[in-house]
């Protein structure tokens, strides 16, 4: 029973993590910046939520509770004429993860360093590479962008331990934008697919055995408004997604095909000359299969411009 608890538990935190950092909502994600424009950040993510396992195991009371800091660097560049950046994410979490099985209960803490990602977009209408003098006389109108996601399998990962922060995989995001402005309104859209590479050393029992997951299309959309100039602004963001059917050492699992949303909105603000500060909040609106959680994120962001040196 303790192990069947386990095994369970384990399928919790590993479909909790995958969607929770796979899916986050991310509004104007393909506004350019002058070329030579760096932000360093730090961002402050709490989750909190359950599980739907839609009736393929007899689990109540499946939670999760974790606290995600990321650090992240972007910079900006001229490529081919081209407005386009680059962002470095590196994340460490803490959490706790419970689950109840034939009133059993299992809890379970870990804490350690989550898989690097980095993300390069690339501008192909409407953003050509701007000084910040050309910049400053630029207006948006339409821009369409795209980019390519990675994440590495650098975060903690033991095939012998049930929970663990890392996936043990290679995945990539290949994705297209599209952003317009009406003055003070900006509409953002995005759709992409991540696809991922073979987990070697997934747990399942006493020994590990290959898994593979297949592609996950998803689409985000972004309603904001500009409050200021000094770059006070506002969102409704939303977002779906749908794939993923897992296979362990060959053997499809149907079941485990999501289908699910979130929708939130997102305030940010200037502080001082270089700084700014923003707040986001999204919860799931339908969830066929996977975390169902809540997600409070608060950032903290230096910006400046000028090669790095």
């Amino acid at each position: 029973m303790r192990l069947r608890c386990a095994i369970v538990v384990s399928g919790l935190a590993y479909a909790l993590l995958t969607q929770a950092f796979a899916q986050d909502l991310a509004p104007r994600a393909y506004l350019i910046t002058p070329i030579h424009a760096n932000a360093v950040t730090v961002t402050e993510s709490f989750y909190d939520g359950g599980l739907n396992f839609n009736g393929t195991i007899p689990i109540t009371g499946a939670t999760g509770k974790y606290n995600v800091p990321v650090l992240s660097y972007y910079h900006s560049l001229n490529f081919f004429g081209r407005s386009a950046n680059i962002t470095a994410s590196l994340p460490y979490a803490v959490g706790t993860f419970k689950g109840d099985v034939l009133g059993t209960n299992q809890s379970i803490y870990r804490s350690g360093l989550l898989d690097f990602s980095c993300r390069f977009s690339v501008n192909l209408f409407g953003g050509p590479a701007l000084s910040p003098r050309e910049f400053a006389k630029w207006k948006q109108k339409v821009v369409l962008g795209a980019s390519l996601k990675v994440i590495a399998p650098t975060g903690q990962y033991d095939p012998k331990k049930l929970i663990n922060w890392g996936i043990n995989r290679w995945a990539f995001k290949p994705e297209f934008g599209y952003s317009e402005r009406w003055g003070h309104w900006v509409l953002d859209g995005y759709a992409g697919i991540w696809f991922y590479t073979t987990n070697p050393s997934s747990y399942d029992g006493p020994a590990p055995r290959p898994q593979t997951e297949g592609p996950v299309g998803s689409f985000e959309g972004h309603l904001s408004y500009d409050f200021t100039k000094r770059g006070a602004w506002a969102s409704l963001d939303g977002n779906f997604w749908r794939g993923g059917i897992t296979a362990l050492n060959g053997i499809r699992n149907l079941e485990s095909e999501q289908s699910s949303s979130r929708i939130g909105g997102t305030v940010a603000f200037p502080i001082f000359k270089h700084q700014s500060i923003k707040i986001a909040y999204s919860d799931g609106t339908y969830i066929r299969f996977g975390g169902n959680y809540q997600n409070v994120q608060v950032a903290w962001q230096y910006s400046w411009l000028g090669r790095p040196r």
